[in-house]
């Protein structure tokens, strides 16, 4: 690799770190003194919350896995930081969805932090899945382990850690989260759809072309998160 393509590497990687600590200090400050609660945490994914919440299992069901369909997102195990501040984030308008924002509205800032450390705690099967083409699978993990020098491209590892397992509190894991889920979201930051990351992810979903975005998604679909999410380090 090049003088000038390790430099963009880093400097994309030292980015990602810079966002994370921001992250974490507005994180802090929005949570002020309340300890998080997670049987109230259990009651909101079961029963959502009367303001206008409906409950979080509906959707992500009670463990956080969802149906597997990909249409909503394995949320189980991910940071408590991480899935409160996309829950904010849907409350502000920063990142949009017709259906989250709403209920992210309806939300206490409480209440955000008690669902929030209630799905870190579960700990969710990995359903069985189809498996996708091997060559494409191979092309994904080349990106996710390498990177693509030719495109000035860094691994995905490199910032959501060995396997796709996440580097709490900020980066949420990848492994075994659903490719339709991951390949929509990339094509949401290509097009300037999402906007909570864009100068990290954003740069990256534009990097990569739709094949690409297709083969990342299978490789980290198929990956076997729970090794190296059961040694990953608890907030």
């Amino acid at each position: 690799m090049s003088t000038n393509r390790a430099a963009l590497n880093y400097k994309a990687v030292g980015t990602i770190v810079g966002i994370g600590i921001m992250w974490c200090a507005h994180a802090l400050a929005a949570a002020g003194d309340h300890q998080a609660d997670v049987s109230r945490g259990a009651a909101i994914a079961a029963q959502g919350v009367a303001a206008g919440a409906p409950a979080c299992a509906e959707c992500h069901a009670y463990n956080g896995a969802s149906d597997g369909s990909g249409a909503f997102p394995r949320i189980a195990g991910h940071p408590a930081y991480y899935l409160a501040k996309q829950l904010r984030d849907y409350a502000s308008g920063v990142r949009d969805n017709a259906i989250m924002t709403p209920i992210a509205r309806a939300l206490s800032s409480d209440d955000t932090a008690d669902v929030a450390a209630y799905y870190v705690s579960v700990d969710a099967p990995f359903l069985p899945l189809k498996s996708a083409q091997p060559m494409l699978v191979e092309r994904g993990e080349q990106l996710a382990k390498v990177g693509d020098a030719a495109k000035d491209l860094q691994s995905c590892n490199s910032c959501h850690g060995p396997g796709g397992a996440g580097e709490p509190p900020a980066i949420p894991y990848l492994g075994g989260q659903y490719a339709q889920y991951i390949a929509f979201q990339l094509t949401m930051w290509k097009r300037g759809f999402r906007k909570n990351s864009p100068d990290a992810m954003a740069d990256v979903a534009k990097r990569l072309n739709d094949q690409e975005t297709a083969a990342v998604a299978a490789y980290f679909q198929q990956v076997n998160a729970s090794a190296p999410m059961a040694t990953r380090p608890k907030e």
